[in-house]
């Protein structure tokens, strides 16, 4: 048995490989193009990409279906909003990656990605400990 630091660290290991391929090797044109208009279905579909591997590693964890569907649809609209707002910064400024501030933005999104991740594990725990 893994204890509970084990299955914290494993927890967010599966998030941080998920996170890996959803958001650099499974996005596609549509998931990437016009995504500063808030209503963008490639950014819907890009969340939930990164929903559906959460899936995966609740279900990993052996998280209970309801858990697993509350906290994978909440991260789905903590994502799209957390990627919404990088996109309205970058696009009214016309930031491309031979700027600094660009990279920021890119560095306070992934921050906050991986802040949701932390917190998601944390929900976990409070729920499997009690």
């Amino acid at each position: 048995m893994l204890g509970i630091v084990g299955s914290v660290l494993l927890l967010l290991c599966l998030l941080q490989i998920k996170h890996l391929f959803a958001d650099f090797f499974l996005q596609t044109h549509k998931m990437l193009s016009g995504r500063n208009v808030y209503l963008h279905s490639g950014r819907a579909q890009h969340a939930g990409v990164h929903a559906l591997g959460s899936v995966v590693a609740f279900v990993i964890m052996g998280a209970p279906v309801g858990f697993i569907l509350a906290i994978c649809l909440a991260e789905w609209v903590v994502h799209f909003h957390i990627d919404y707002g990088k996109a309205q910064y970058t696009e009214k400024r016309h930031l491309n990656p031979q700027q600094a501030v660009f990279w920021r933005a890119m560095g306070t999104d992934q921050c906050l990605h991986q802040l949701t991740y932390i917190a998601m594990t944390a929900v976990w725990v409070k729920c499997a400990i009690g």
